[in-house]
């Protein structure tokens, strides 16, 4: 069993070594899909089967265990899809003989919308780190105030991803132009427009507060932390998570609510789905077709316009 188990460690680091140079997957999805893989392992050494050679009924089996344990759906089908790609990558590297998991179906999801932000919950949110409080009272920011400010901003101007906004260096925001240069999944880069309020977050933080946060250290990220270290995307998001609670916002809101936001207040604007589909970096226009439903205005102004009784 240990020759198995080394057998399978090897092939888990082959395969994610794999998607983080020639795929170029984040490190994020590089870490569950070793977690998807080493739960798998484990299941096959409880049942003493080699992790390399078993059956779509021992798959099946393996899938099924994780729903009596309770898992969510969502993390089912993700480990289901890891095996597959996994199985897929060792059958071309000839360690297995094929790909069990290539059959498979994973559990059905429920559709869900996906959360924002109401305008006013926005507006409490970004006023938290902001020079003038909800009253209009100015107030003194400090160096970490000026970039959460500038972060948060950021994340609701153009919809970037956390990941996407941890990786900025200071030469992907043109503020003269009004843009920034975002590298997001699969290296794809692309151009993102940025509004007034966040060229000007930027700006202030850029010119007053990165240089302290910095001290004598010298970093090739835009966004630092108080010891001069690139900001971290789980940095960001306990950012937002203390930010939410400062402005006594649902606590259960991720950043991702922000992207979810820019996306739904830009098709109410009046913007077309395909300009929102590139501004989000979407590959398919299907997955930014999810924010029509969360857009009833635009829904009933389209529906007046066509409509020959309305």
């Amino acid at each position: 069993m240990e020759d198995l188990a080394e057998g399978m460690a090897s092939a888990v680091d082959a395969y994610c070594r794999h998607l983080r140079l020639e795929r170029n997957y984040s490190p994020h999805t590089v870490r569950a899909t070793r977690c998807d893989l080493e739960q798998y392992a484990l299941w096959a050494a409880r049942r003493e089967l080699d992790p390399l050679n078993v059956t779509l009924r021992q798959i099946r089996g393996f899938l099924a265990e994780q729903d009596r344990a309770g898992y969510a759906r969502s993390t089912i089908n993700r480990r289901l899809s890891s095996l597959r790609g996994f199985f897929g990558y060792c059958q071309s590297c000839e360690l297995c003989q094929g790909n069990p998991a290539a059959a498979l179906q994973g559990p059905k999801q429920p559709k869900t919308l996906p959360k924002v932000l109401r305008r006013s919950d926005m507006t409490r949110l970004l006023a938290v780190h902001a020079a003038v409080d909800l009253d209009g009272r100015p107030r003194e920011q400090s160096a970490s105030d000026l970039r959460d400010q500038a972060l948060l901003e950021l994340l609701y101007a153009c919809g970037v991803r956390v990941s996407e906004a941890a990786g900025l260096k200071p030469a992907d925001v043109d503020l003269a132009q009004g843009q920034a240069r975002v590298m997001g999944k699969g290296s794809k880069e692309r151009i993102v427009p940025l509004h007034g309020t966040a060229i000007a977050a930027l700006k202030d933080y850029l010119d007053r507060g990165r240089s302290e946060l910095l001290g004598e250290k010298d970093c090739a990220h835009l966004f630092v932390t108080t010891r001069g270290n690139p900001m971290s995307a789980d940095a960001i998001r306990v950012m937002f998570k203390r930010s939410l609670q400062q402005a006594g916002l649902d606590p259960s809101l991720s950043p991702h609510a922000m992207r979810h936001t820019f996306a739904t207040d830009v098709l109410d604007g009046g913007a077309d789905l395909r300009s929102v589909q590139e501004m989000l970096g979407h590959a398919s226009l299907s997955t930014t077709q999810i924010y029509t439903h969360l857009t009833p205005t635009r829904l009933q102004v389209a529906h007046a316009q066509a409509h020959p009784r309305a």
